[in-house]
């Protein structure tokens, strides 16, 4: 969703130099959960087709996405990828969004296929009602095979247990959030227990350990410049994590900041903005490769507007390259 409130407010007050198109208002799906989606290339630099990097990252394809198949395949927040090419996607509606990336030969992302979306469930079993309910952020898949979702607006974390029995609550940091910056990140935390996971508060940076079995508990906070907010984490190690940060302003537009780091000490920086491809990213998946090499990939949040894409790129990071 849009980085702040105060930021929204900027939005407004910019109107003269642009108005966003919002998209036609949320339609179900017309034919059961599957639909079709339309992944067309993009390059990392349209200015510089040929570009390929930045700095240790190596670009591996990019996608821009569409369906006419339904009005809901937007507002992506999170995601997750297993198996190499199995993503799960959460939008701040209440969808959920599975498919499969299809890689070339050389590993490249090239597509997108065996799209299904579905809606997020209440504890009744039902759709999630309106978006105060509804507003899902983060999202970590478990090795249990459950999935955990952080929502906004009302903030908490729900467990969806593997079995697709209606969720219940997990145990959340005991802090208070602002409407528009709650527990965007969110990722399992696997080198401390099979049920642990991380999460982190966007506007503040606070992050905490959790787990399904215990309380969460304060673990520091990622540094970052005040204008950005704290959107998404994935851990790669027992001590090195990858944050995503990202700041917004109506004349530079969005600007994206993926930091490794080692505790404190960063090790690796991928900084996105114009003139690269770049837009709203708030989702972050990290696939580690039988080489040494990290596959990042990145997909962003249109907010339901027409003057935003929904981007997923990858990038591919080789520690000491």
């Amino acid at each position: 969703m849009p980085p702040s409130t105060a930021l929204l407010a900027a939005l407004a007050l910019a109107a003269c130099a642009q108005q966003p198109t919002a998209v036609p208002p949320a339609a179900p799906v017309a034919a059961g959960p599957a639909i079709t989606v339309d992944a067309n290339p993009v390059p990392l630099n349209a200015a510089d087709p040929a570009a390929d990097r930045i700095g240790d990252f190596r670009y591996a394809g990019g996608l821009v996405l569409t369906s006419t198949a339904t009005a809901r395949l937007h507002g992506l927040s999170d995601m997750a990828v297993r198996n190499g090419a199995d993503l799960t996607a959460v939008c701040d509606e209440g969808d959920l969004l599975k498919a499969r990336l299809v890689l070339d030969a050389g590993g490249r992302l090239i597509g997108l296929t065996d799209a299904r979306l579905s809606f997020l469930a209440g504890e009744d079993g039902k759709p999630l009602p309106g978006k105060l309910e509804a507003d899902s952020e983060g999202l970590a898949l478990m090795e249990s095979g459950d999935m955990l979702v952080s929502f906004e607006q009302r903030h908490r974390i729900w467990r969806y247990p593997a079995d697709g029995a209606p969720p219940r609550p997990a145990p959340s940091p005991d802090a208070a959030f602002p409407p528009n910056g709650g527990m965007e990140a969110l990722g399992p935390d696997p080198f401390v227990a099979p049920d642990a996971y991380m999460t982190g508060g966007e506007e503040s940076g606070q992050v905490w350990s959790c787990r399904l079995s215990a309380a969460c508990t304060p673990a520091g906070a990622v540094a970052k410049p005040s204008e950005f907010g704290l959107v998404a984490l994935a851990r790669l190690s027992a001590t090195r994590t990858a944050w995503l940060l990202r700041a917004w302003d109506p004349l530079r537009g969005s600007r994206i900041t993926l930091t490794i780091r080692e505790g404190e000490r960063e090790v690796a920086r991928l900084d996105l903005s114009r003139p690269y491809t770049v837009d709203n990213f708030e989702a972050l998946a990290a696939v580690p490769a039988a080489n040494g090499t990290t596959r990042f990939y990145l997909l962003s949040d249109d907010n339901f507007q027409s003057s935003q894409r929904t981007l997923l790129l990858a990038f591919d990071w080789t520690p000491g390259a």
